[in-house]
């Protein structure tokens, strides 16, 4: 079976995290702080901070932006649950714009409709690793005075307008297995703003300012340095695995886009796509439903996923709490995508197989 995901995981990760091990510091350590370091830079950002999962850096950057009680965060329906989770953490409320056709990020142009006087942030998702419109959330962000925080999950080393996904705002990324690089389990906050940053470590820590000082209630989100460990040697690696996605993706495109009814992944202009997902369409012209085409995937070996199959405003948890949107590109979307395997550890053969796959039984 050709697998959807596959962590890149070598003797450098082994050596690194033994070392820790033996080092007898696992948690919140020198390791920890060197990866800080190492992330900031690559972001070009001032300040970054570990934490224990990218949900867990989506809710430490809403709460030091000064998320709270009865605020509106504006974010997308079409992504992972914890983008729209976290700002309910915060009982903050999510409110829902639609998304761009072509890129399945939010449309900026929807956002500025949503804007009440309650809402205190816009939390853009870029979605498969393509970086949203940023000049133009950024423009609404400055004008009506809210706070940006970024949800760069999927977008480690993405860029737009040659600058890094995560720098724009607070940038929140996830290092779990499946992501484009990992610690295990783990994320990371990154920022510009020195206030934003100190809030965030202290969140992080039990609200602790200093040893068994608390200066506010926070959590248990600290990353260990076995993680830390891993990132560091991860991060080294990242450029060359991402290349390595873009020639991928860049193969399946040229293949995908002679087969009728299979529309390949577009990228907006003036961005870097560092594609966490291949993410297709599959429409009515092709012949078989999205899901007929999965199971056909399966039996050829070729693994693959939906991402995602209902959007966040239908998930029973949103429908309990009274959401009743209508938002039709997502719902559209979450009928038609199918990713397909794109990550680094593909061999040209690999890639064949699942373009031959996609052409079967085409009728």
């Amino acid at each position: 079976m050709i697998k959807i995901a596959s962590p890149a995981l070598d003797d450098d990760e082994i050596r690194a995290v033994a070392e820790v091990l033996k080092s007898g510091m696992l948690a919140q350590g020198a390791k920890v702080e060197e990866f800080e370091r190492a992330f900031a830079s690559y972001t070009g950002t001032r300040y970054a901070m570990a934490v224990n999962s990218g949900t867990a850096a989506l809710h430490v950057a809403l709460l030091a932006s000064g998320i709270g009680e009865g605020d509106e965060v504006i974010t997308t329906p079409f992504s992972f649950i914890s983008t729209a989770n976290s700002i309910l953490f915060c009982r903050a409320k999510p409110v829902f714009a639609d998304i761009d056709q072509a890129t399945f990020n939010i449309d900026p142009r929807l956002v500025r409709e949503k804007i009440t006087p309650r809402t205190k942030a816009i939390l853009p998702v870029h979605l498969y690793g393509q970086p949203c419109n940023m000049e133009k959330i950024a423009g609404i962000c400055r004008e009506h005075n809210l706070a940006l925080i970024e949800d760069a999950c999927q977008a480690h080393g993405a860029e737009y307008g040659g600058r890094k996904a995560g720098s724009f705002g607070a940038g929140c990324f996830s290092f779990y297995p499946t992501k484009n690089m990992t610690t295990g389990e783990g994320g990371m906050i990154t920022t510009n703003d020195e206030a934003i940053a100190g809030r965030a470590r202290m969140l992080r820590s039990h609200g602790q300012s200093e040893r068994y000082l608390h200066e506010m209630l926070g959590y248990n989100y600290r990353m260990t340095d076995i993680a830390a460990a891993m990132g560091i040697c991860q991060l080294a690696r990242l450029g060359e695995a991402t290349q390595k996605r873009i020639e991928n993706a860049a193969f399946l495109s040229g293949e995908i886009g002679s087969i009728k009814g299979l529309v390949p992944p577009f990228v907006a202009p003036d961005v870097k796509h560092v594609f966490h997902q291949f993410t297709i369409r599959v429409t009515e012209d092709y012949g078989m439903t999205r899901d007929e085409l999965q199971q056909k995937l399966r039996e050829k070996g070729v693994g693959s996923g939906i991402h995602y199959p209902l959007p966040i405003h239908k998930q029973p948890l949103y429908r309990e709490l009274g959401y009743a949107d209508r938002l039709p590109v997502a719902e559209g979307a979450a009928r038609e995508v199918l990713s397909l395997p794109v990550h680094p550890g593909l061999k040209e053969e690999d890639l064949r197989t699942i373009v031959r796959a996609l052409q079967v039984d085409q009728r």
